[in-house]
């Protein structure tokens, strides 16, 4: 905002006549017009009506606009980012650029700005760290809006599934996850979009009612709703994807895709995994995989195929109990896929620029995406990535990876076999200490680097008892689930 305005703006939907000072002199209270009373007013304010007067527009506030506002008769607080006129005063203090909102959010009694205690308030209070939401609707749209009182919120942190009239979603942080679950008061279009404001922490949820009716309240909380709560395996939830493509990998090895319902949007982070669950003779079988990319060259890759649909690639197992099922799926046939998790998050890269990589089999499928999401950060130095198989035929996406290697300097890939046929020119036989030390001693000097294993537990143990034994940290050296 670049100048002083009048708040509530002239001509807003708020006013009805001059504003008469309160005994005192402290606030000047807007008179509700003949015949309204508070329950008229609480219906404006959920009506989606614009009473702000600014037409749906944001004013921005600086921090010295908002620092004029300093008086008993004309003061504006600013609360999670917003900016207001409350009836309850406080000192003035400042903060950055804040967008001016629609007025009629709840301000508690009790505020402590910069720890001032005002009238009401206690002297202090431990800061209340759980997420908050709130809801408001037009004509045609409901708009429900997260806090999550985190910067470092991203798509890839928000899952929501909207079946039917439920509406579930989840915000996941590296320990605890927020749940919000309704089952909506009226019908909405089946599809919901998201959005992300990383630097406030703010995520909204976007979505179309069937009829332009006015909600008088979102919904019925559900079981969950509103909770705050630590992460475990037991509170994964899970929907039906269907399968939209498979094509083969190598001769045991297909490349899955599926489609998440229309009402749901699911991003699996770098390093997450998701599980597939099935029922077998009535016996429930979950097993654990990383999503991938539908290809390592970026010109082949469609993005909004790859931000909506999830791949994976599967290692077929004749003996196993959930991989003949996924393998015999038909195109249209759908499996119980659940939210991802994992403990790796990619601020663990920040000050990172260089990375060794370990996989055995199948373990590779964790390091496509972190593979890819480093090599778009410019000031990364090297990416040396270690393959093993038991034979050529086995190596999964071996031209991409090559063709990779030969168009940014920056990647390198060497393979070992423990069964090479006779041709075979590259490394062979089996993960050693003097091959970890080797890559050790090509990194470069002063610079952070971050060493990541993948593979069977048996491969995963060794290799991790290598590194520790070479001097490496706990902290330098991150395990992954194939």
């Amino acid at each position: 905002m670049d100048g002083p305005s009048q708040f509530p703006a002239v001509g807003s939907q708020q006013r009805a006549a001059a504003a008469p000072r309160t005994r005192g002199g402290w606030t000047r209270k807007m008179l509700l017009k003949p015949g309204r009373s508070l329950m008229d007013w609480i219906r404006l304010i959920k009506s989606g009506k614009d009473m702000t007067g600014l037409k749906g527009k944001l004013l921005r506030v600086t921090p010295e606009e908002l620092a004029k506002h300093k008086e008993k008769t004309d003061c504006w607080i600013c609360i999670r980012a917003s900016v207001t006129q409350p009836r309850l005063m406080v000192p003035k203090w400042t903060l950055p650029n804040v967008p001016v909102t629609q007025p009629g959010l709840t301000v508690p009694k009790e505020i402590i700005p910069n720890g001032l205690a005002v009238p009401g308030g206690s002297q202090k209070q431990p800061q209340d760290i759980s997420p908050r939401y709130e809801w408001f609707q037009t004509e045609d749209t409901i708009t429900v809006v997260i806090y999550t009182k985190q910067k470092d919120i991203n798509s890839d942190s928000v899952i929501v599934d909207l079946e039917g009239d439920v509406l579930r979603t989840e915000v996941r942080q590296q320990e605890y996850s927020y749940i919000l679950q309704l089952e909506l008061s009226n019908k909405v279009q089946e599809g919901v979009s998201v959005l992300c404001s990383s630097k406030v922490g703010k995520i909204e949820l976007h979505l179309k009612k069937l009829n332009n009716t006015v909600w008088s309240d979102l919904g019925q909380p559900g079981e969950d709703n509103d909770s705050y709560k630590k992460n475990t395996n037991g509170d994964l939830f899970y929907r039906k994807c269907k399968l939209i493509s498979k094509k083969d990998v190598t001769h045991n090895t297909r490349l899955f895709c599926f489609q998440p319902p229309p009402g749901c949007h699911l991003s699996i982070p770098v390093g997450h995994h998701i599980y597939l669950k099935s029922h077998i003779q009535d016996v429930e079988v979950v097993r654990p995989y990383t999503p991938v990319l539908p290809s390592l060259c970026p010109e082949s890759v469609d993005e909004d195929q790859t931000c909506t649909n999830i791949y994976l690639m599967v290692k077929i197992n004749p003996d196993g109990l959930l991989t003949p099922i996924i393998d015999k799926l038909q195109i249209g046939d759908s499996i119980y896929m659940s939210s991802p998790e994992g403990n790796f998050f990619c601020t663990q890269l920040e000050g990172i620029t260089e990375l060794i990589l370990m996989a055995a089999g199948t373990g590779f499928t964790p390091m496509v995406k972190l593979i890819i999401f480093a090599l778009k950060i410019l000031n990364f130095r090297k990416i040396r990535l270690v393959v093993i198989n038991k034979e050529e035929k086995d190596i999964l996406w071996k031209d991409q990876l090559d063709k990779l290697a030969s168009t940014d300097q920056r990647f390198e890939v060497d393979y070992i076999l423990s069964q090479p046929h006779a041709e075979w020119a590259g490394r062979m036989g089996r993960i050693e200490m003097s091959l970890c030390a080797e890559l050790l001693s090509q990194r470069t000097e002063g610079v952070k680097s971050l060493v990541c294993v993948c593979g069977p537990a048996s491969f995963t143990e060794i290799v991790v008892g290598f590194y520790k034994e070479l001097g490496v940290s706990d902290e330098e050296i991150c395990t992954f689930s194939p």
